[in-house]
């Protein structure tokens, strides 16, 4: 398969912020302390959600992809969902919120219709569940001090630079930066997303490796930094996207089919795109390419 990396939630981040894009869900704050019985599996899946109204979706509370906030469900992920299922037919999300790693299990045991949480496609996660194709990807960038002053916009301009780049303990982002030659005595770890850009201003490192979406995020909190074009790393010569979508119980495929139906357009469409998820940093930097699928990021 293309070499994708396989990576955790730690991957992405947990974060806690919120801002903008208010999503309102009918029905929110007691739907997260019961969970309906019953499950839509088979070709009538998507006709049972059109005849209740409403599709049960999980979400771990992780900005930017899907949390709450006052009562309310924001984020990536939620609010591409509610384009996609009003357009199949079915007008309200009823979200459960889960842990993470418990997201999977209790979609195989039909607490829900469909994980609503910007999840990686892993090929372990494949094996015990239905992704949709891609809904974003998450292009490298840098944090920097505000103006750039070492005038860096990838990691082969840092090591041409010879500058220190940060990046965090247990993320993917070291694997970039010494896949790129930047020695190990110029990559400083970090455990928080705020460690990175308190070392950026403090100018214990010349740069933070991150998500674009995760700088983006973190760089409204902290005004003497400023973020780098997003760009598409590489590892032994294989770009690495890092792509996330939604998922579905296994026997679901044709209420999948019909969701990528939808979502295909909404990523074809550049500004509408752009004009729903920017309020959680994501761009067109962030649309998957056409290119790639959700089958061959499942392939081990």
């Amino acid at each position: 398969m293309a070499d994708f990396p396989n990576l955790s939630r730690r991957g992405f981040l947990s974060r806690s912020a919120a801002v903008g894009g208010l999503l309102v869900v009918p029905g929110l704050l007691s739907a997260c302390s019961k969970t309906d019985s019953g499950t839509t599996t088979g070709t009538g899946a998507l006709d049972k959600l059109r005849k209740q109204g409403f599709v049960r979706v999980a979400y771990a509370n992780e900005a930017p992809y899907g949390y709450t906030e006052g009562g309310k469900l924001k984020g990536e992920a939620p609010t591409l969902h509610q384009q996609i299922f009003k357009a199949l037919g079915v007008d309200t999300l009823k979200p459960t919120l889960a842990e993470f790693d418990g997201l999977i299990p209790g979609l195989q045991a039909g607490k829900y219709d469909v994980v609503s949480a910007g999840m990686a496609i892993t090929p372990d996660r494949c094996a015990n569940a239905l992704f949709s194709e891609p809904e974003f990807i998450s292009p490298t960038a840098m944090m920097v001090k505000k103006g750039n002053p070492k005038n860096i916009t990838d990691l082969a301009s840092a090591k041409k630079a010879g500058v220190v780049i940060g990046v965090m303990a247990g993320a993917v982002e070291g694997s970039y930066a010494e896949g790129a030659g930047i020695a190990k005595d110029k990559i400083k770890t970090l455990q928080k997303p705020q460690d990175g850009a308190d070392a950026v201003t403090g100018g214990r490192i010349d740069a933070f490796l991150l998500t674009g979406i995760s700088l983006r995020w973190l760089a409204k909190t902290n005004s003497g930094t400023e973020v780098t074009e997003a760009f598409v790393p590489e590892l032994k010569g294989k770009p690495q996207y890092s792509p996330g979508g939604a998922v579905f119980k296994k026997g679901n495929e044709a209420l999948r089919d019909a969701f990528n139906t939808q979502l295909k357009k909404i990523t074809a469409d550049k500004a509408r795109y752009v004009r729903l998820l920017q309020p959680y940093g994501f761009g067109a930097t962030e649309i998957p390419p056409t290119t790639l699928k959700t089958a061959d990021l499942c392939k081990a």
